[in-house]
C-alpha cells in the first residue's frame, strides 16, 4: 500500500479537483503541501459544488482527516471564511478534521497589497500573479521575517515579531510611495483573528509521522501545475513555491521516503492562465471551441485559460522532474468530434530541434512547437466507464499520448463526474 502524491502535469487547472476527490475517498489524511488560496479545485458531490482554495479536498468527506502542511503559506482571514462558507453548505469543520501546521507562514494584507502594486505597477513583466499576497509572503519565509501560525498563540512576541517584519517592509513601501503599516493596527487584527485560528493548529510533522507509523493512507495533494514551480517551470512566469513531488515531502515534514505513488495530472489538451510562454497555443477557432467545450475559467479568479493543442514535451519533462509513476488523463471529452487532433512531440529553436523547454526566457519565447497530426473521432468519449464504451480513434490517441510521455495513463476521466472514470491502476495500490 503506497501514499499518494498528487501533482499538476501542466500549468494547473487540470481537474486535479475530482481526481483528489475520487482518491480522498480511499484515503484516510490529506495534505495539502505548498501553495496559498492562489490555486483553487473545484469539486462535484451528488450535485452539490464545492470550490476549495486553501483547504484540502478531504474536508468535505466525513471520517478523513485534512492538513495544510508548513510549506503552504495561510492567509488566516481567508481560512476563517472559507471554513464559514463551507459550514453553510453543511460540512463539519473542527480540530477532529482539520489541523494547520503551527510553523507555516501567514499572508498579512501587506503581502497583498505590494502583489498587487506590483503586478499594477509593472508594465513591462507582468508574471499573472493572482495578487492574493502569495509571493510576498514567500519572500518573507526566505528572508527569516515572517510571521507564522504559532506566533499567534503570543501576542507580546508577536508584537516584537510585527516590527521586525515592518522595519524591513516600511522602508520598501516608502520607496514604492505606499503609505506605511501601522504596527499596532496590524497586531490588533492578528490578535481579533487568532482565536478562529489556533484551535486548528498543531505540530504537523509529528502528527503526519504518527498517521503513517499507524498504516494511515496519506494523499498528498498539490495545488496547480508544476509548469509553475519556481524552480522547474517557465520562470519567472511562476508561482513562488515548489510544486513538483519532492516538495510533498518538504512541505509537511515527512522524509521523502513517505511519499509514495507519484500520481500526474494532464488534461488531454493544454491552458494556461495569467503570463509566460505557452508553445502550442491557439489563437483561432478551435482554440475558441475547445475553452468553450472545456468550460476554462479559472476556478478561484475566474480568468478566461488560454487553450492548445497537447504539449507531449512539457508533460514529458513534468514526468521526469516530479517522478510520476502513472497519468490521469482528463478531459478527453473535450475533443470529441474534432476531425484532426495535433500533438506536439519536440520543438525547434533557431533552427535545431530540441525535446525539452529551455531555460531561458528568451529560448523559451522563441520555440516553435513541431506537430504530429492524429486522426479524430466523431463519437462521444464524455461519460465513458470503460475502454469499451470509447471510440476507438480516442483509445488510439491515449496510447499515442502515453508513448510520447513515457508514463502509462493510470486513469482516464471523461467528465466531471467523479464516475466517469476510467480506472486503470489505483495508485493506492501501485
Amino acid at each position: 500500500m503506497a501514499n499518494v502524491v498528487v501533482v499538476g502535469a501542466q500549468w494547473g487547472d487540470e481537474g486535479k479537483g475530482k481526481i483528489v476527490d475520487w482518491l480522498s475517498s480511499q484515503a484516510d489524511v490529506v495534505v495539502r503541501f505548498q501553495g496559498g488560496h492562489n490555486a483553487g479545485h473545484t469539486l462535484v458531490i451528488d450535485g452539490t459544488v464545492y470550490k476549495l482554495s486553501l483547504l484540502p479536498s478531504g474536508i468535505v468527506r466525513p471520517g478523513k482527516l485534512s492538513v495544510i502542511g508548513n510549506g503552504v503559506v495561510v492567509d488566516p482571514w481567508h481560512l476563517v471564511e472559507e471554513i464559514g462558507r463551507l459550514r453553510e453548505q453543511g460540512v463539519a469543520i473542527t480540530r477532529d478534521n482539520l489541523r494547520v501546521a503551527d510553523n507555516a507562514t501567514l499572508i498579512l494584507p501587506l503581502h497583498r497589497e505590494l502583489d498587487h502594486f506590483r503586478e499594477t505597477a509593472n508594465a513591462t513583466l507582468k508574471i499573472g500573479t493572482t495578487k492574493r499576497g502569495i509571493g510576498p509572503a514567500y519572500e518573507d519565509k526566505v528572508g527569516r521575517r515572517a510571521l507564522r501560525v504559532v506566533d499567534l498563540a503570543d501576542p507580546e512576541l508577536l508584537r516584537l515579531k510585527i516590527e521586525r517584519l515592518l522595519a524591513h517592509h516600511n522602508a520598501l513601501r516608502r520607496g514604492l510611495g505606499i503609505g506605511e503599516v501601522d504596527a499596532a493596527a496590524l497586531h490588533a487584527e492578528l490578535v481579533e483573528v487568532a482565536p478562529k485560528v489556533l484551535p486548528y493548529a498543531d505540530t504537523v510533522w509529528s502528527l503526519l509521522d504518527g498517521e503513517r507509523r499507524a498504516g494511515r493512507r496519506i494523499l498528498f495533494e498539490g495545488a496547480q501545475g508544476a509548469l509553475l514551480d519556481v524552480d522547474h517551470g517557465t520562470y519567472p512566469f511562476v508561482t513562488s513555491s515548489n510544486i513538483v513531488a519532492g516538495q510533498a515531502a518538504t512541505g509537511s515534514g515527512l522524509g521523502p521516503g513517505a511519499v509514495g505513488y507519484v500520481l500526474g495530472i494532464a488534461k488531454a489538451y493544454t491552458t494556461r492562465v495569467g503570463e509566460g510562454p505557452f508553445p502550442t497555443e491557439l489563437f483561432d477557432e478551435i482554440g475558441e471551441a475547445i475553452g468553450s467545450r472545456g468550460k476554462e475559467f479559472g476556478t478561484v479568479t475566474g480568468r478566461k485559460r488560454r487553450c492548445g493543442w497537447f504539449d507531449a514535451v512539457l508533460v514529458r519533462q513534468t514526468v521526469r522532474t516530479s517522478g510520476i509513476d502513472g497519468i490521469a488523463l482528463t478531459k478527453l471529452d473535450v475533443l470529441d468530434g474534432f476531425e484532426t487532433i495535433r500533438v506536439c512531440t519536440g520543438y525547434r529553436l533557431d533552427g535545431a530541434t530540441i525535446d525539452h523547454l529551455p531555460a531561458s526566457q528568451a529560448a523559451q519565447a522563441r520555440v516553435e512547437p513541431i506537430y504530429e497530426e492524429v486522426e479524430g473521432w466523431s463519437g462521444s468519449s464524455a461519460g465513458a466507464r470503460s475502454w469499451a464504451e470509447l471510440p476507438a480513434q480516442a483509445i488510439k490517441y491515449v496510447r499515442r499520448i502515453e508513448e510520447l510521455i513515457g508514463a502509462p495513463v493510470s486513469l482516464l476521466s471523461t467528465s466531471p463526474e467523479r464516475d466517469d472514470t476510467i480506472l486503470v491502476q489505483n495508485p493506492f495500490e501501485g
